[in-house]
């Protein structure tokens, strides 16, 4: 079965290019009569708000995106992830490393200097150390070879292992990051259909490696390219896009907001007017756009005027 997720973080209202992701991976789970999981990611604690789970909650029930498990709440699941990172350190695949910023700022310097990239130098590599107040966990990257992303829109992406860092997944105080936990709750709630935009392509190879640490599946990966504005940048305030909910307050129909968003990065050849039921019968990943969509308000009003009529 395919098990798809919409993961949003609860820092505001849920605004176009969130909606378009929620679109895509539920659009997907009905279409092959899969399973649908709506999470909150929600480890930032000073930035997330009560305001914004029930914002986004209003949104996608406007949009009738409704899901079949959750929604789920990070901030719940701290017991599985401390017992994951136990895992990848019993297993060797992490360590904890006491390196004070002092020294971790020397390196970036260093590195910048010489023109390189900075990373880590594996100093708490090998130590064994036992944690303490003053310990991360890091997870021990491969030095050699490649991690390979066989992505669905964007084909097959080779990333060097010696580009990789021994990155931090879990902070001195034990909250985990985020790299880890995605790839946790992934593996936990049986995730294996991710589509998310294509800012994530870089996190992706970090998250594989976790992955093969787990001894976990890999997920089918697409990226989608960013919604940009006029300007070609990326989509915001200023070119006229709003949240989801600013949409309905006026007037618009949550059909029409459906069929503009799927229309933004997927076609079915000439094809611009959408049902619910369309866009369910034929939607497909093979159809994801591999170029930006690019937000007009005037082609979002024409779409609207259709589904008016």
């Amino acid at each position: 079965m395919i098990v798809t997720r919409f993961p949003p973080s609860p820092t505001g209202h849920l605004h176009l290019g969130g909606a378009r992701t929620a679109l895509f991976n539920w659009l997907y789970a009905r279409h092959t009569r899969g399973k649908f999981i709506l999470r909150i990611e929600d480890t930032d604690t000073a930035r997330s708000s009560q305001e914004s789970v029930d914002a986004i909650l209003e949104s996608l029930n406007w949009l009738g995106i409704d899901w079949d498990e959750g929604p789920y709440f990070q901030s719940q699941r701290f017991n599985i992830y401390q017992d994951h990172i136990q895992k990848l350190v019993e297993s060797g695949h992490a360590y904890y490393c006491d390196c004070p910023p002092e020294r971790l700022e020397e390196i970036r310097k260093a590195a910048m200097a010489s023109g390189g990239k900075p990373k880590y130098d594996g100093k708490c590599r090998e130590r064994g150390l036992k944690p303490s107040e003053e310990t991360v966990v890091r997870f021990k990257a491969p030095l050699i070879g490649t991690t390979i992303l066989n992505d669905v829109v964007k084909g097959s992406i080779v990333f060097e292992n010696s580009e990789l860092d021994d990155f931090i997944i879990a902070r001195k105080d034990g909250t985990p990051t985020y790299n880890f936990v995605v790839v946790v709750d992934d593996i936990t709630m049986g995730i294996n259909v991710i589509i998310r935009g294509d800012d994530h392509v870089m996190n992706t190879p970090k998250q594989i490696l976790i992955y093969k640490a787990l001894c976990a599946a890999l997920p089918v990966f697409g990226h989608v390219p960013m919604v940009l504005g006029s300007d070609r940048s990326r989509l915001s305030k200023r070119h006229g896009a709003m949240s989801v909910l600013a949409y309905r307050d006026m007037g618009y129909l949550p059909e029409a907001l459906i069929n503009y968003l799927v229309r933004l990065g997927w076609s079915y050849g000439d094809q611009e007017i959408f049902t619910r039921d369309d866009l369910i019968e034929k939607f497909s990943m093979e159809r994801l756009g591999k170029s930006p969509g690019v937000f007009n308000p005037e082609k979002l009003l024409s779409v609207n005027a259709e589904h008016i009529k």
